[in-house]
């Protein structure tokens, strides 16, 4: 029997504050443990707060696809979340007010967004690829060829990241404010572990809740899997970017949410290995390329004003790279939840 929909609102509510407030600490001590190993906040958040925040993506899909049997809701919350994260770069747009956002970031962002772009094509690729007919998705032991790839680029990526990085560390001027060696490690530590626990945590209950919504509100999997799953497991990220963001530390708040996406794409690798009846992407909605396709573009938007740099705002609010982002992102969300599956 299916819980009534306030109670499982309720359950839904409750994650949503406990991912909120242990994000809120991740950011904190994030930045804490940062300064004392002398890392720049792009790479903190890129590869530390990326990894972390993107647990409930890890363990949603692993869920999905082995208790539930749902590659769609694994597929679309991994590539869902990867749009959801670059419209939070509209939030970031709106209320950071000393300068436009795109003027103030770090360009090294480019890199990132760019091997994003590579993983979510390679994927949208992939999905259609599997889709034609007569076209055989070679695998291995039931494991696609892609998902090597995947693991293998998003490797590459962090390498890449961290040497670039640590180069501009050393030469930048936010050296001095990034070694601190009086930081309480083993305090902020263990804080550090106490609040990627929560977030762990809440999301192994987000997809059983998210699915029971779905049937008592009639909606479909794909929508399900691809914008309130998502949303829900994207949470700690936006907890994190507001953070950062109330802290001045913009460039963790990007780094985190492109770094996330990154993670998001090598977790359909996971989820390929975990899942049993051949390879993932062979058995889900041909309707995910088109998030992946969304993805890219909001990706290369970004990456577009990153590199422009502009310094003016649409009414006074936020970029004209916001308003692009925005007009995909509602574009995506239509066409999956008419469309869906």
């Amino acid at each position: 029997m299916i819980p009534t929909s306030p109670w499982l609102w309720t359950q839904f509510l409750a994650c949503v504050v406990a991912i909120s407030s242990a994000g809120y600490r991740l950011c904190r001590d994030g930045e804490r443990l940062g300064e004392a190993w002398g890392l720049t906040g792009s790479w903190v958040g890129l590869a530390m707060l990326a990894s972390i925040t993107s647990l409930p993506e890890l363990v949603t899909g692993i869920s999905a696809v082995t208790v539930a049997n749902a590659p769609n809701i694994a597929v679309g919350d991994a590539l869902g979340s990867c749009v959801i994260n670059l419209a939070f770069l509209v939030v970031v747009d709106f209320i950071f007010r000393a300068e436009p956002l795109y003027r103030t970031a770090s360009a090294s962002h480019i890199l990132s967004g760019a091997f994003g772009v590579v993983l979510l094509g390679f994927i949208g690729l992939n999905i259609l690829l599997s889709h034609v007919d007569g076209f055989h998705e070679p695998a291995i032991a039931g494991i696609g060829l892609y998902s090597p790839f995947l693991i293998l680029v998003y490797l590459v990526a962090l390498r890449m990241a961290f040497r670039y990085e640590h180069t501009r560390a050393r030469i930048g001027p936010e050296t001095a404010r990034l070694a601190n060696p009086k930081a309480d490690l083993n305090h902020a530590l263990r804080r550090f572990v106490l609040a990627a626990t929560v977030v762990a945590a809440a999301g192994i209950w987000l997809p059983v809740t998210a699915a029971q919504l779905a049937d008592a509100m009639g909606w479909n999997r794909s929508f399900v899997g691809t914008l309130l799953v998502a949303t829900a497991t994207s949470l700690p990220e936006l907890a994190v970017t507001l953070s950062s963001v109330r802290i001045r530390a913009l460039d963790m708040a990007v780094g985190t949410l492109l770094g996330s996406n990154l993670f998001n794409a090598a977790i359909i690798a996971v989820d390929d290995l975990f899942y049993r009846n051949g390879p993932l992407l062979a058995h889900v909605s041909p309707l995910h390329a088109i998030t992946a396709m969304s993805g890219m573009i909001m990706t290369a938007l970004a990456m577009i004003g990153l590199f422009y740099r502009p310094a003016g705002r649409v009414l006074r609010a936020v970029g004209w790279v916001s308003i692009g982002l925005v007009a995909v992102y509602l574009l995506n969300a239509y066409v999956v939840f008419i469309h869906g599956e």
